[in-house]
């Protein structure tokens, strides 16, 4: 492992490997051990502009090239993250602080994606259609849009950028991919070694390590790229739909989440606590379907809220390499902040604390907090971290107001014995994504993926992933002879 925080600490652009060229480093630590593991002189915006550059000048022969061509690179890396999974895992532990059962978790997403995209190099298919005019002939071609850049986050870097690059280049797009500073490595330049050794020509996908403070907006501003994929926080996400709309570019945002888990009062609660526990702690908390908000119908609200304390404080919180450990630290000091914050701020309120987690430098131990006043901004909000609200409701009336009381619009879940009331309770609730009787946190290739309101725009995977990173183009030919009034 130690080998990749050596090697591919350094900028990737038009196949090769080199330093950045910036004005300082980005240093990549360990969240659990503070272990340097990595420093990285960052891209400058002449080396944005030579990263989008190669991939426009190598895009156009991809897009030429047979797509059979295509799909033998995308099933070569698939084979190489197979055979790099242990390596894969260390890294994800390492850089982002992630247990063993969640670097399993976005290893298995990240194969089926990958899978997909090898399926996605064959889909775009033209059409033909009729025409008023006689002798006409509509030609519709679904074409590459040329050049993707794409902007992923910490919390499953590996994931979240093979999620835009893999299809992109699969359906004949060159990219220029900028990882979180946090994660420079597992969402980044590892993925630029995996593509290289699969045998992707040079040019096609480069890896900027970056930070604002260095290249401004220039990332979004480039003349080359035409579609920005974009995971991230609602506040840059808005910041960058803003620049892109600006610039006449598309942007695809996956952004943050409030998602509410609801227990109604013929549920199963067993199995709705160990869904609820996973839906909030899954990797610390740390995932944008996580379950913020826990709704219990009052009926039932005081067993279900012993069983999930109970279960809560069961999870072993530590060391990310134990593969016991359920909780590993979060991504940084100011997140482990953000989040003693949001306690003290619950508990201010009149919130009373079922579980109370302590905090020992990034390491945030879980807590569970009811009671809290309706009217608190903190039910509104997306909360980062191992920190569950539960939330006693009367009826599902006012279960679904309460669920619809947010910006945001993501995932959620529902549990009851009547399958029909779930999914009738799921229409009523102004996500993208529900599920009954599940947890809040699901990703599958070919269903579409994303949200509403302040969760996003637009939609990933399957076919909404060929309506993302292409474009639709009409040549007529008139086979006879048009007739024109002048």
């Amino acid at each position: 492992m130690a080998s990749y925080f050596t090697d591919l600490a350094q900028q990737y652009i038009d196949g090769e490997w080199r330093p950045g060229s910036g004005s300082w480093d980005i240093i990549d630590f360990n969240p659990y051990s503070g272990e340097k593991l990595a420093s990285i002189t960052t891209a400058t915006v002449d080396e944005v502009d030579q990263a989008y550059r190669a991939a426009a000048r190598a895009q156009k022969d991809w897009a030429a090239a047979n797509p059979y061509a295509r799909r033998a690179v995308l099933e070569k890396a698939l084979r190489l993250v197979e055979e790099r999974e242990q390596e894969i895992t260390e890294v994800i532990i390492a850089e982002l602080g992630g247990t063993h059962l969640k670097a399993g978790f976005e290893l298995h997403l990240a194969k089926e994606f990958l899978r997909e995209s090898v399926h996605l190099a064959l889909r775009p298919e033209g059409r033909i259609l009729p025409s008023p005019v006689d002798g006409k002939e509509n030609r519709v071609y679904r074409v590459p849009v040329g050049v993707v850049g794409v902007i992923s986050p910490f919390n499953f870097p590996f994931l979240l950028s093979l999620k835009s690059v893999a299809p992109a280049l699969a359906l004949g797009n060159g990219v220029v991919l900028k990882p979180h500073q946090d994660t420079p490595i597992a969402g980044g330049t590892l993925i630029a070694k995996l593509f290289e050794d699969a045998g992707l020509p040079a040019g096609l996908l480069n890896v900027v390590v970056t930070d604002i403070a260095e290249i401004g907006d220039a990332f979004l501003e480039h003349p080359v790229p035409k579609v920005i994929s974009f995971t991230g926080s609602d506040k840059v996400g808005r910041h960058v739909a803003t620049v892109c709309a600006s610039h006449f570019k598309r942007s695809v945002l996956e952004l943050g989440g409030n998602s509410a888990l609801v227990v109604l009062d013929d549920a199963d609660l067993d199995y709705a606590v160990d869904a609820a526990v996973f839906s909030r702690y899954v990797h610390q908390g740390q995932v944008c379907m996580a379950a913020n908000r826990v709704l219990v119908d009052r009926s039932v609200a005081e067993e279900f809220s012993e069983k999930f304390a109970a279960k809560v404080r069961s999870l072993k919180v530590g060391d990310p390499s134990d593969p016991q450990t359920v909780i590993g630290p979060v991504i940084n000091s100011i997140q482990a902040n953000a989040l003693s914050n949001v306690v003290e701020q619950a508990l201010a309120e009149g919130a009373t604390a079922l579980v109370r987690g302590s905090i020992n430098g990034n390491l945030v131990e879980p807590s569970v907090l009811t009671g809290l006043p309706a009217g608190s901004s903190l039910l509104r909000q997306e909360v980062f971290g191992p920190v569950a609200f539960i939330v006693p409701f009367d009826g599902d009336e006012e279960a679904v107001r309460i669920v619809n009381d947010t910006p945001y619009g993501l995932s959620g879940a529902v549990h009851t014995a009547d399958i029909e009331r779930g999914v009738a309770f799921a229409q009523r609730i102004d996500t993208g994504m529900f599920h009954v009787n599940d947890g809040t946190v699901h990703d599958e290739p070919i269903v579409p993926f994303g949200g509403e309101k302040h969760s996003g725009v637009g939609r990933l995977n399957g076919e909404t992933t060929v309506d993302a990173f292409t474009t639709v183009k009409w040549i007529s030919v008139q086979h006879g002879r048009s007739r024109f009034p002048f």
